[in-house]
């Protein structure tokens, strides 16, 4: 469905508002579709805050492992709130459009909470590198101090990154068309409107995927190839097993962030097609966060035995009152 850019474009310079292609002119299959968002955004909404309280109200949980996890719902809960709630609004409404600001704000805090993730899942696999290869030190080394400061560098290098991205896009001239063949403000889209040469900030991308995805993922894999040498010389099978088993959630959580973000944005330009970059960001963006706190809290006896701590405590106060 095309857009007449008249009605989103202030002057013949540059398009100041954009509208978001419609998903399906079939009323029901946008409904199902929205039905099937709004019910994972809410699981995702839920279980991150179910888990990050958790992990906040149970002193058992004040370790370095689940301080990032922590962090990591947290960043889930801003990364979904920052897409699916426009997402949402985009499949039942007409009014699809979004001011060049908003779709700049939008832009920021997606590239934002997803480079911190990259950051936040790399320290996750050093800790848990540190815990397996070297427990004698692990205390020391990964004191509260150390913590702190890779979860302030992995929000920092997300922030920096978001800000650079977006800045250096929307320094460009949209001549038009004004509509985005996307559910949300992504780069390669947005980037597909520009006027003029756009080479320069291909490049930027390029660079940017490659130094804070592709070197985070280089980390996790080096990370987790020390842990399964060390993991094949124990010589208790019980030993074996409780180590594979705390890295056996965040080695899903990886293969399925890294996996879909890596296909969207490494894929080569001419093999990019709407259809299956919307299917890839509809993954990455509400499927994931959904099974993330899933795979968290089923996979993981404490936080299983916390939540339930959590829940109890708080319907026992619900009660009283």
């Amino acid at each position: 469905m095309s857009v007449n850019c008249s009605l989103w474009q202030e002057n013949k310079l540059s398009v100041k508002h954009f509208a978001f292609a419609k998903f399906s002119e079939v009323p029901e299959e946008c409904f199902l579709l929205f039905t099937l968002i709004l019910l994972m955004f809410l699981v995702s909404l839920t279980g991150n805050a179910l888990i990050t309280l958790a992990i906040c109200t149970s002193p058992a949980l004040h370790t370095p492992m689940y301080f990032f996890l922590a962090n990591l719902s947290l960043l889930e809960i801003g990364y979904t709130c920052s897409v699916i709630p426009k997402m949402l609004q985009n499949l039942v409404s007409e009014i699809r459009g979004i001011s060049r600001e908003g779709c700049a704000t939008q832009m920021f805090f997606f590239i934002f909470f997803g480079i911190t993730e990259c950051c936040l899942l790399a320290a996750m696999a050093f800790d848990r590198y540190m815990a397996i290869c070297s427990p004698l030190h692990y205390s020391t080394r990964m004191s509260r101090e150390v913590c702190a400061h890779l979860a302030l560098v992995s929000w920092g290098m997300g922030c920096i990154v978001g800000l650079g991205q977006t800045n250096f896009i929307f320094s460009l001239n949209f001549c038009g068309p004004c509509e985005i063949d996307h559910f949300f403000c992504d780069l390669p889209p947005v980037l597909a409107l520009a006027c003029g040469d756009t080479s320069q900030n291909e490049a930027a991308i390029f660079v940017a995927v490659v130094l804070c995805i592709s070197s985070p993922f280089l980390l996790i894999i080096y990370s987790y190839v020390r842990i399964l040498v060390a993991v094949l010389v124990m010589p208790s099978p019980e030993g074996r097993h409780k180590a594979l088993s705390t890295c056996s959630s965040h080695l899903l959580v990886v293969t399925l962030f890294f996996g879909s973000g890596s296909i969207t944005y490494l894929r080569p330009k001419s093999s990019h097609l709407p259809g299956m970059d919307k299917l890839l960001a509809l993954f990455y963006t509400a499927v994931t966060s959904m099974l993330n706190p899933i795979i968290y809290s089923l996979r993981n006896k404490e936080v299983k035995a916390a939540l339930r701590k959590t829940l109890s405590l708080k319907t026992s106060r619900a009660i009283n009152r």
